[in-house]
Protein backbone atom coordinates (compact mmCIF):
# COMPACT_ATOMS: atom_id res chain seq x y z
CA UNK A 1 0.00 0.00 0.00
CA UNK A 2 1.39 3.41 -0.95
CA UNK A 3 1.65 6.37 1.40
CA UNK A 4 -1.23 8.00 -0.46
CA UNK A 5 -3.46 4.94 -0.03
CA UNK A 6 -2.52 4.72 3.64
CA UNK A 7 -3.39 8.37 4.25
CA UNK A 8 -6.72 8.07 2.43
CA UNK A 9 -7.56 4.91 4.38
CA UNK A 10 -6.98 6.72 7.67
CA UNK A 11 -9.20 9.60 6.55
CA UNK A 12 -12.00 7.24 5.57
CA UNK A 13 -11.93 5.38 8.90
CA UNK A 14 -12.29 8.69 10.77
CA UNK A 15 -15.26 10.05 8.82
CA UNK A 16 -18.07 10.35 11.33
CA UNK A 17 -20.89 11.67 9.15
CA UNK A 18 -21.42 11.12 5.43
CA UNK A 19 -23.39 13.32 3.06
CA UNK A 20 -24.92 12.46 -0.28
CA UNK A 21 -23.64 14.28 -3.34
CA UNK A 22 -25.85 17.27 -4.18
CA UNK A 23 -28.18 17.08 -7.16
CA UNK A 24 -26.47 19.08 -9.89
CA UNK A 25 -29.32 18.86 -12.38
CA UNK A 26 -30.95 22.00 -10.93
CA UNK A 27 -27.95 24.28 -11.48
CA UNK A 28 -28.89 27.27 -13.60
CA UNK A 29 -25.60 28.11 -15.29
CA UNK A 30 -25.03 31.49 -16.91
CA UNK A 31 -25.90 31.74 -20.58
CA UNK A 32 -25.47 34.62 -23.02
CA UNK A 33 -27.57 35.90 -25.94
CA UNK A 34 -24.41 35.80 -28.08
CA UNK A 35 -21.63 33.62 -26.59
CA UNK A 36 -19.14 34.76 -29.23
CA UNK A 37 -19.54 38.44 -28.30
CA UNK A 38 -19.13 37.58 -24.61
CA UNK A 39 -16.06 35.44 -25.36
CA UNK A 40 -14.37 38.32 -27.22
CA UNK A 41 -15.22 40.75 -24.40
CA UNK A 42 -13.84 38.43 -21.72
CA UNK A 43 -10.70 37.63 -23.74
CA UNK A 44 -9.90 41.32 -24.01
CA UNK A 45 -10.66 41.76 -20.31
CA UNK A 46 -8.06 39.13 -19.37
CA UNK A 47 -5.44 40.70 -21.62
CA UNK A 48 -5.83 38.65 -24.78
CA UNK A 49 -6.51 39.71 -28.34
CA UNK A 50 -9.11 38.23 -30.69
CA UNK A 51 -8.87 38.45 -34.47
CA UNK A 52 -11.55 37.08 -36.76
CA UNK A 53 -9.88 35.49 -39.80
CA UNK A 54 -11.66 36.04 -43.09
CA UNK A 55 -12.26 32.97 -45.27
CA UNK A 56 -9.41 32.50 -47.73
CA UNK A 57 -6.96 34.66 -45.80
CA UNK A 58 -3.41 33.28 -45.67
CA UNK A 59 -2.91 32.43 -42.00
CA UNK A 60 0.89 32.38 -42.34
CA UNK A 61 0.98 35.94 -43.74
CA UNK A 62 -1.32 37.10 -40.95
CA UNK A 63 1.00 35.62 -38.31
CA UNK A 64 4.00 37.30 -39.98
CA UNK A 65 2.11 40.62 -39.90
CA UNK A 66 1.27 40.18 -36.21
CA UNK A 67 4.82 39.18 -35.21
CA UNK A 68 7.19 40.55 -37.87
CA UNK A 69 10.30 40.22 -35.65
CA UNK A 70 9.67 36.59 -34.65
CA UNK A 71 12.62 34.38 -35.53
CA UNK A 72 11.59 31.11 -33.85
CA UNK A 73 8.03 29.95 -34.54
CA UNK A 74 6.91 26.60 -33.16
CA UNK A 75 3.93 24.58 -34.34
CA UNK A 76 2.97 21.12 -35.49
CA UNK A 77 -0.18 22.29 -37.29
CA UNK A 78 -0.11 21.29 -40.98
CA UNK A 79 -1.39 24.68 -42.17
CA UNK A 80 1.44 26.55 -40.43
CA UNK A 81 4.23 26.48 -43.00
CA UNK A 82 6.38 29.21 -41.39
CA UNK A 83 7.24 27.13 -38.30
CA UNK A 84 10.95 26.78 -37.57
CA UNK A 85 10.40 24.31 -34.70
CA UNK A 86 8.08 21.37 -34.34
CA UNK A 87 7.07 20.23 -30.83
CA UNK A 88 6.71 16.70 -32.20
CA UNK A 89 10.31 16.42 -33.38
CA UNK A 90 12.36 18.22 -30.71
CA UNK A 91 14.46 16.00 -28.46
CA UNK A 92 13.34 17.54 -25.16
CA UNK A 93 10.85 20.15 -23.98
CA UNK A 94 13.65 22.59 -23.20
CA UNK A 95 14.60 22.58 -26.89
CA UNK A 96 11.55 24.84 -27.33
CA UNK A 97 13.13 27.49 -25.09
CA UNK A 98 13.56 30.72 -27.02
CA UNK A 99 10.35 30.26 -29.02
CA UNK A 100 9.08 33.67 -30.04
CA UNK A 101 5.66 32.47 -31.22
CA UNK A 102 3.93 29.18 -30.43
CA UNK A 103 0.89 28.26 -32.52
CA UNK A 104 -1.60 25.69 -31.25
CA UNK A 105 -5.21 24.72 -31.87
CA UNK A 106 -8.02 25.07 -29.36
CA UNK A 107 -11.05 22.79 -29.44
CA UNK A 108 -13.61 25.23 -28.00
CA UNK A 109 -13.84 28.48 -26.05
CA UNK A 110 -15.93 29.42 -23.02
CA UNK A 111 -17.81 32.72 -23.04
CA UNK A 112 -18.02 33.24 -19.27
CA UNK A 113 -14.26 33.29 -18.63
CA UNK A 114 -12.47 33.33 -22.02
CA UNK A 115 -10.90 29.92 -21.37
CA UNK A 116 -10.00 27.72 -24.32
CA UNK A 117 -9.75 23.94 -24.03
CA UNK A 118 -6.38 22.76 -25.35
CA UNK A 119 -5.97 18.99 -25.47
CA UNK A 120 -2.40 17.82 -25.88
CA UNK A 121 -2.00 17.08 -29.57
CA UNK A 122 1.75 17.48 -29.65
CA UNK A 123 4.64 15.51 -28.15
CA UNK A 124 5.97 18.44 -26.11
CA UNK A 125 3.18 20.41 -24.44
CA UNK A 126 5.77 22.97 -23.30
CA UNK A 127 4.94 24.93 -26.46
CA UNK A 128 1.77 26.08 -24.66
CA UNK A 129 3.74 27.65 -21.83
CA UNK A 130 7.30 28.39 -22.95
CA UNK A 131 6.46 30.53 -25.99
CA UNK A 132 6.87 34.29 -25.54
CA UNK A 133 3.73 34.82 -27.62
CA UNK A 134 0.96 32.27 -28.00
CA UNK A 135 -1.44 32.06 -30.94
CA UNK A 136 -4.48 29.81 -30.58
CA UNK A 137 -6.46 28.87 -33.66
CA UNK A 138 -10.08 28.45 -32.58
CA UNK A 139 -13.10 27.58 -34.74
CA UNK A 140 -15.45 30.56 -34.58
CA UNK A 141 -18.49 28.31 -34.15
CA UNK A 142 -17.05 26.44 -31.14
CA UNK A 143 -17.91 28.81 -28.27
CA UNK A 144 -19.95 27.51 -25.33
CA UNK A 145 -21.61 29.58 -22.61
CA UNK A 146 -20.07 28.26 -19.42
CA UNK A 147 -17.85 25.68 -17.73
CA UNK A 148 -20.79 23.30 -17.22
CA UNK A 149 -21.16 23.03 -20.99
CA UNK A 150 -17.38 22.89 -21.41
CA UNK A 151 -16.84 19.90 -19.14
CA UNK A 152 -19.40 17.91 -21.15
CA UNK A 153 -17.35 18.51 -24.32
CA UNK A 154 -13.89 17.61 -23.07
CA UNK A 155 -12.18 14.88 -25.04
CA UNK A 156 -8.57 13.77 -24.67
CA UNK A 157 -6.24 12.65 -27.41
CA UNK A 158 -5.45 9.04 -26.51
CA UNK A 159 -1.95 9.27 -27.98
CA UNK A 160 -0.84 11.70 -25.27
CA UNK A 161 -2.15 10.03 -22.09
CA UNK A 162 -5.19 12.23 -21.66
CA UNK A 163 -3.56 15.58 -20.87
CA UNK A 164 -5.30 18.86 -21.58
CA UNK A 165 -5.50 22.35 -20.14
CA UNK A 166 -7.62 25.48 -20.18
CA UNK A 167 -5.81 28.66 -21.24
CA UNK A 168 -7.30 32.12 -20.77
CA UNK A 169 -5.29 35.04 -22.10
CA UNK A 170 -1.61 35.64 -21.43
CA UNK A 171 0.10 34.54 -18.25
CA UNK A 172 -0.20 37.10 -15.47
CA UNK A 173 0.30 37.56 -11.78
CA UNK A 174 -0.02 40.35 -9.24
CA UNK A 175 1.30 38.37 -6.27
CA UNK A 176 4.27 40.62 -5.60
CA UNK A 177 3.50 44.16 -4.40
CA UNK A 178 0.15 43.94 -6.22
CA UNK A 179 1.80 44.89 -9.50
CA UNK A 180 0.34 43.14 -12.54
CA UNK A 181 3.08 41.34 -14.46
CA UNK A 182 2.29 39.84 -17.87
CA UNK A 183 4.16 36.72 -18.90
CA UNK A 184 5.14 35.75 -15.37
CA UNK A 185 4.85 31.98 -15.82
CA UNK A 186 4.03 31.56 -19.52
CA UNK A 187 3.24 33.59 -22.65
CA UNK A 188 3.41 37.39 -22.51
CA UNK A 189 0.69 37.68 -25.15
CA UNK A 190 -2.19 35.48 -26.24
CA UNK A 191 -3.81 36.02 -29.62
CA UNK A 192 -6.94 34.07 -30.50
CA UNK A 193 -7.52 33.65 -34.23
CA UNK A 194 -11.18 32.86 -34.81
CA UNK A 195 -11.13 30.57 -37.81
CA UNK A 196 -13.96 30.18 -40.34
CA UNK A 197 -15.27 26.69 -40.96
Amino acid sequence: MSNKDDILKRYRTNVREKFDMPDLSDIKATTYPNPLVQFVKMTEMVGGQVIEVDPGRDINLLIKELFPDAKEIASNLPEITIATRNPDTVGRARDLNGTDVGIIRGKFGIAENACIWIPQTMKEKAICFISENLIILLPKSKIVNNMHEAYKRIEFDKEYDGYGTFISGPSKTADIAQVLVMGAQAARTATILLMPE
